[in-house]
């Protein structure tokens, strides 16, 4: 019987470094999403990280689910100006005013999608064929920073009103929700995350 490898033993993309990193790679990155809460929660964490890095969003993860109500789009979408000052001067999340703002305005458009389509869910997967899209880059150095389905996916968002949303955003979302399996072929994760071929 083949022993199982160790968890210090196996073979990651290179940018999983850290516990923080190695936690959400391991976990979180490029597994498909279909609840409208989660994808919310990505959409306004991606947005909060643009200028900054990825990891300084992670350890804050917790204080933006306390302090924008689990990421409740329906509640979000109806903060006020009180609301919005509490986040202003709350230190366990990113205090800029625009992505606050932002946060609040994708809210009421995110809804305005969910009315159309049932659920956000059905929207956006549907910039991929509702499939994730299987890559196979062998280096980080070939993955890009977006496609034609993130430039499509992120002029449709900016119709409706969305902020912080630009091509490189929305990849980096499709990434996280796993619209793309952009694990490098040597990481164990890759497939793992490929769906599974039905026995004949």
């Amino acid at each position: 019987m083949a022993k199982r490898r160790r968890f210090t033993d196996l073979i990651r993309c290179p940018w999983a470094k850290g516990d923080d990193y190695i936690q959400y790679h391991d976990r979180e990155w490029g597994v498909p999403v279909h609840d409208d809460r989660l994808l919310f929660e990505f959409l306004i964490l991606e947005g909060a990280q643009a200028g900054l890095s990825w990891t300084t969003i992670l350890r804050k993860r917790d204080n933006y689910r306390k302090a924008f109500d689990q990421f409740d789009p329906a509640v979000v979408a109806n903060y006020g100006k009180k609301k919005q000052a509490s986040l202003l001067g709350n230190a366990g999340i990113v205090r800029n005013r625009l992505k606050i703002e932002s946060a609040i305005s994708n809210a009421k458009a995110f809804r305005k999608v969910q009315d159309e389509y049932g659920t956000f869910d059905e929207f956006i997967w549907g910039f991929v064929d509702n499939q994730p899209v299987q890559n196979s880059w062998k280096s980080l150095k070939n993955v890009p920073v977006s496609t034609p389905e993130s430039d499509a996916m992120s002029k449709e968002l900016k119709s409706r009103g969305f902020k912080f949303v630009g091509s490189t955003i929305c990849y980096a979302f499709m990434q996280a929700v796993g619209m793309v399996n952009d694990h490098l072929v040597d990481c164990f994760r890759h497939k793992q995350l490929r769906p599974r071929r039905r026995s004949k």
